[in-house]
Protein backbone atom coordinates (compact mmCIF):
# COMPACT_ATOMS: atom_id res chain seq x y z
CA UNK A 1 0.00 0.00 0.00
CA UNK A 2 1.46 3.34 -1.06
CA UNK A 3 1.57 6.34 1.22
CA UNK A 4 2.73 9.91 0.74
CA UNK A 5 6.02 10.88 2.30
CA UNK A 6 7.17 14.48 2.60
CA UNK A 7 10.57 15.42 3.95
CA UNK A 8 13.59 17.57 3.23
CA UNK A 9 16.57 15.76 1.73
CA UNK A 10 19.87 17.59 1.51
CA UNK A 11 18.04 20.90 1.75
CA UNK A 12 15.44 20.09 -0.90
CA UNK A 13 11.76 19.49 -0.10
CA UNK A 14 10.56 16.17 -1.54
CA UNK A 15 7.13 14.53 -1.66
CA UNK A 16 6.85 10.96 -2.90
CA UNK A 17 4.37 8.14 -2.98
CA UNK A 18 6.09 5.05 -1.59
CA UNK A 19 5.22 1.56 -0.43
CA UNK A 20 4.77 1.64 3.34
CA UNK A 21 7.39 -1.15 3.66
CA UNK A 22 10.16 0.91 2.02
CA UNK A 23 13.25 1.25 4.16
CA UNK A 24 14.87 4.66 4.43
CA UNK A 25 18.01 3.27 2.77
CA UNK A 26 15.90 2.05 -0.16
CA UNK A 27 14.27 5.47 -0.47
CA UNK A 28 17.66 7.17 -0.52
CA UNK A 29 19.33 4.82 -3.01
CA UNK A 30 16.54 3.46 -5.19
CA UNK A 31 13.95 6.23 -5.27
CA UNK A 32 16.21 9.29 -5.00
CA UNK A 33 19.30 7.85 -6.72
CA UNK A 34 21.59 9.13 -3.92
CA UNK A 35 23.96 6.21 -4.06
CA UNK A 36 26.61 7.54 -1.70
CA UNK A 37 24.71 5.90 1.14
CA UNK A 38 25.74 2.25 1.07
CA UNK A 39 23.94 -0.83 2.35
CA UNK A 40 26.17 -3.58 3.60
CA UNK A 41 24.16 -5.73 5.96
CA UNK A 42 20.47 -4.69 6.18
CA UNK A 43 20.67 -5.33 9.93
CA UNK A 44 22.22 -2.07 11.24
CA UNK A 45 25.45 -3.88 12.10
CA UNK A 46 27.92 -2.37 9.62
CA UNK A 47 27.04 1.35 9.61
CA UNK A 48 27.59 1.81 5.87
CA UNK A 49 24.09 3.28 5.60
CA UNK A 50 24.62 6.00 8.24
CA UNK A 51 22.90 9.29 7.41
CA UNK A 52 21.70 12.19 9.54
CA UNK A 53 18.03 12.63 10.29
CA UNK A 54 16.99 15.78 12.12
CA UNK A 55 20.62 16.40 13.05
CA UNK A 56 21.33 12.92 14.45
CA UNK A 57 23.24 10.04 12.88
CA UNK A 58 21.04 7.02 12.20
CA UNK A 59 21.36 3.76 10.31
CA UNK A 60 18.97 4.07 7.40
CA UNK A 61 18.65 0.33 6.74
CA UNK A 62 16.87 -0.21 10.05
CA UNK A 63 14.20 2.47 9.66
CA UNK A 64 11.11 2.69 7.52
CA UNK A 65 11.12 5.70 5.23
CA UNK A 66 7.72 6.78 6.55
CA UNK A 67 9.25 7.19 10.00
CA UNK A 68 11.17 10.15 8.55
CA UNK A 69 7.91 11.95 7.67
CA UNK A 70 8.44 15.71 7.91
CA UNK A 71 12.09 15.27 8.83
CA UNK A 72 15.32 16.74 7.55
CA UNK A 73 17.60 14.13 6.05
CA UNK A 74 21.24 14.67 5.17
CA UNK A 75 23.24 12.18 3.14
CA UNK A 76 26.94 12.14 2.28
CA UNK A 77 26.15 14.00 -0.96
CA UNK A 78 25.25 17.12 1.04
CA UNK A 79 28.48 17.41 3.01
CA UNK A 80 30.64 19.02 0.37
CA UNK A 81 29.61 22.50 -0.70
CA UNK A 82 30.55 24.40 -3.83
CA UNK A 83 33.13 21.77 -4.71
CA UNK A 84 34.82 21.94 -1.31
CA UNK A 85 35.04 18.84 0.82
CA UNK A 86 33.65 18.92 4.35
CA UNK A 87 36.52 19.03 6.90
CA UNK A 88 35.86 15.40 7.84
CA UNK A 89 35.92 14.33 4.20
CA UNK A 90 39.13 16.28 3.67
CA UNK A 91 40.73 14.68 6.72
CA UNK A 92 39.78 11.19 5.53
CA UNK A 93 41.43 12.03 2.23
CA UNK A 94 44.58 13.51 3.77
CA UNK A 95 45.00 10.75 6.37
CA UNK A 96 44.22 7.86 4.04
CA UNK A 97 41.21 6.95 6.18
CA UNK A 98 39.84 4.68 3.47
CA UNK A 99 40.87 1.89 1.18
CA UNK A 100 38.03 0.32 -0.78
CA UNK A 101 35.72 3.19 0.22
CA UNK A 102 32.62 1.11 0.87
CA UNK A 103 32.32 2.03 4.56
CA UNK A 104 33.60 5.59 4.09
CA UNK A 105 30.28 7.46 3.70
CA UNK A 106 28.92 5.89 6.88
CA UNK A 107 32.19 6.49 8.74
CA UNK A 108 32.22 10.13 7.63
CA UNK A 109 28.60 10.71 8.64
CA UNK A 110 29.17 9.08 12.04
CA UNK A 111 32.33 11.17 12.49
CA UNK A 112 30.47 14.38 11.65
CA UNK A 113 27.97 13.46 14.38
CA UNK A 114 30.74 12.74 16.86
CA UNK A 115 32.45 16.07 16.22
CA UNK A 116 29.14 17.87 16.58
CA UNK A 117 28.61 16.21 19.97
CA UNK A 118 32.26 16.27 21.14
CA UNK A 119 34.33 18.82 19.20
CA UNK A 120 37.67 17.60 20.64
CA UNK A 121 37.22 13.87 21.26
CA UNK A 122 39.90 11.62 22.71
CA UNK A 123 41.09 8.59 20.78
CA UNK A 124 38.94 6.43 23.04
CA UNK A 125 35.86 8.54 22.38
CA UNK A 126 36.47 8.32 18.63
CA UNK A 127 36.84 4.54 18.74
CA UNK A 128 33.71 4.21 20.88
CA UNK A 129 31.68 6.49 18.60
CA UNK A 130 32.67 4.48 15.53
CA UNK A 131 32.01 1.06 17.10
CA UNK A 132 28.83 0.74 15.06
CA UNK A 133 30.69 1.18 11.77
CA UNK A 134 32.64 -1.73 10.34
CA UNK A 135 35.64 -1.37 8.05
CA UNK A 136 37.11 -4.54 6.66
CA UNK A 137 40.15 -2.90 5.05
CA UNK A 138 41.92 -0.27 7.13
CA UNK A 139 42.39 -1.47 10.67
CA UNK A 140 40.82 1.83 11.84
CA UNK A 141 44.11 3.60 12.71
CA UNK A 142 43.93 6.03 9.80
CA UNK A 143 40.21 6.55 10.34
CA UNK A 144 40.84 7.57 13.96
CA UNK A 145 43.68 9.82 12.81
CA UNK A 146 41.35 11.40 10.23
CA UNK A 147 38.76 12.23 12.89
CA UNK A 148 41.48 13.69 15.11
CA UNK A 149 42.71 15.78 12.18
CA UNK A 150 39.19 16.99 11.40
CA UNK A 151 38.73 17.96 15.06
CA UNK A 152 41.84 20.14 15.00
CA UNK A 153 40.95 21.77 11.68
CA UNK A 154 37.50 22.91 12.78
Amino acid sequence: MNQTLSLTINGKAVTLSIDSRTLLSQLIRDHLQLTGTHVGCDTAQCGACTVRLNGRAIKSCSMLALQAQGGELQTIEALSTEGNLHPVQQAFRECHGLQCGFCTPGMVMASVQLLQDIPQPTEGQIREALEGNICRCTGYHNIVRAVQTAATSA
